[in-house]
């Protein structure tokens, strides 16, 4: 069974511009037992992470400020919501999904899945992009910190249209992670960071372009690499679809994806955690339908 990390403040109700986006956190779970894809017992709400487990990844000062609402101006609109207590909160909240995910998806050596996650774009001393706290690399550092748990090496496959920058330069001095990140040349951040190994993309890059990439990448990637954990950011922001992307995928070439990804995850035998990652289709059914494939793909291989 797959375990399957949701709070209802995943939802949190933002101004009026940023609703639409939060829908999907709703909506996916709702369909996801429609359908039966899983169980209601799939799903499990997260913990909250201890301040070790964030201060692993962000400064002190930053984090603190954070939580007291010190931002500036400036840095407050670099992360794109207006602070409150309980926007921290959630963002928190999310992370202690992604943590307990990694936890989980190492004790039964398969899968686990945050319905929310993937905020790439946090650095250790700021937010930017929609991103407060960087719930991957958050994760990654628990794994590492507990020798006992015989994670020596993560990998990241960051799959979302926008560079994983904040990931990358919160990684760059330690080589047991590597960072991958398949983005979109031309889109945000226009200033991009250095992952181990970025792959941009031209606009309107298609489904075979796309899939014959990962082909090519990701089977000598785990081979040089051999990960004894992975993270999957799979945003579905690589849409043809999807107002912000630029990309040209299909719903269908985006199922593709996962299921390569996440087939490769489980022929090595590697733990995965995957968070949802963006998405910005003006039909809110795109984006739950894509992001409800990969909980489909991630069903049946793990069933």
């Amino acid at each position: 069974m797959l375990s399957i990390a949701w709070d209802p403040v995943y939802a949190h109700p933002l101004p009026a511009n940023h609703r639409f986006p939060m829908l999907k956190y709703e909506l996916l779970p709702e369909q996801l037992l429609r359908e039966g894809t899983v169980p209601e017992s799939a799903f499990f709400a997260p913990r909250p992470p201890l301040e070790a487990d964030i201060l692993r990844v962000h400064d002190t000062d930053y984090f603190r400020r954070l939580q007291a609402g010190e931002l500036t101006r400036q840095e407050e609109r670099a992360t794109g919501f207006p602070w409150s207590p309980e926007l921290i909160n959630r963002d928190t909240t999310i992370l202690g999904g992604t943590l307990e995910c990694a936890r989980r998806a190492l004790a039964s050596g398969g899968v686990a899945l945050n319905i929310a996650g993937g905020t790439h774009h946090a650095f250790r001393d700021r937010g930017e992009g929609f991103c407060l706290l960087n719930d991957q690399a958050a994760a990654a550092a628990y794994l590492l910190a507990r020798p006992e748990l015989g994670v020596r090496r993560v990998l990241i496959i960051d799959l979302d249209v926008h560079q994983g920058n904040g990931t990358a330069a919160i990684f760059a001095p330690e080589p047991r992670v590597f960072t991958l990140s398949v983005h979109g040349a031309r889109n945000y951040p226009h200033r991009k960071e250095q992952s181990d190994l970025d792959l941009p993309l031209p606009d309107g890059t298609d489904d075979a372009a796309y899939l014959a990439l990962l082909h090519d990448t990701l089977p000598h990637l785990l081979d040089e690499q051999q990960p004894d954990f992975v993270f999957y950011l799979a945003g579905v922001d690589v849409l043809a679809t999807d107002k912000l992307g630029h990309l040209g995928l299909s719903r269908e070439g985006c199922r593709q994806r996962d299921a390569y990804v996440l087939g490769l995850c489980h022929q090595h035998g590697r733990p995965v955690v995957v968070c949802m990652g963006g998405g910005y289709s003006p039909n809110i059914i795109d984006i739950v339908e894509a992001h409800a494939n990969t909980f489909r793909v991630a069903a049946d291989l793990w069933s």
